[in-house]
């Protein structure tokens, strides 16, 4: 239940025990192996008063996906790409470090791929689907576009949390928006000529 600021104090900090408790379980576990019944255990409450406002683990999962990507949508929601791609690129970094680590977890792990994967569909369609040189493309350079920026972002990512986040983030986005942008923009360079 996405709040809306009018709630009762009591149903406010319900569905706040509610998504720290799920925050905690995506930390220590695959989504896959998380219940409800544990989840209603760090949250103190039963089952029936979870039930009341999710009807599964996957509308909880929903409401997390949805939150993520409207904080990162609209940091970027004024940006033209693929104009601003660094600058798109640059929030997503920035975005991604403000987080938790429920975020990190769902972000680099493996198991956590399908949520991702809805993310960040979520997010190109916000942001790519707003460019005209982008929309003139055919699909199957859409796709392997997209591939291209969104691999090489999240794996510049990941690589710098699984290495402990030593590097300064600064650096990193540097680096990561030298090597897209270089592809990106020779992309669309070559496919004016």
């Amino acid at each position: 239940m996405i709040l809306s600021g009018h709630e009762d104090l009591r149903v406010v900090k319900t569905i706040r025990g509610i998504k720290s408790a799920f925050e905690t379980l995506i930390v220590k576990k695959d989504y896959e192996k998380i219940t409800v019944r544990e989840l209603c255990d760090i949250a103190r409450i039963n089952k029936k008063t979870f039930y009341h406002y999710y009807d599964t683990l996957d509308a909880l999962l929903a409401e997390l996906q949805t939150e993520l990507s409207a904080g990162y949508l609209e940091r970027i929601r004024d940006c033209s790409l693929p104009e601003e791609l660094g600058k798109v690129n640059r929030e997503f970094f920035l975005y991604s470090a403000a987080q938790g680590p429920a975020y990190e977890k769902i972000t680099c792990s493996g198991t956590y791929h399908a949520i991702r994967d809805e993310m960040v569909a979520e997010v190109n369609d916000a942001g790519w689907g707003r460019s005209p040189q982008y929309r003139a493309l055919p699909e199957d350079e859409k796709k392997l576009l997209m591939g291209f920026v969104n691999n090489a972002v999240l794996s510049a990512y990941r690589q710098w949390v699984e290495d402990g986040k030593k590097r300064p983030l600064e650096d990193v986005i540097g680096l990561t928006n030298r090597l897209v942008l270089g592809g990106v923009n020779g992309y669309f360079g070559n496919a004016r000529e």
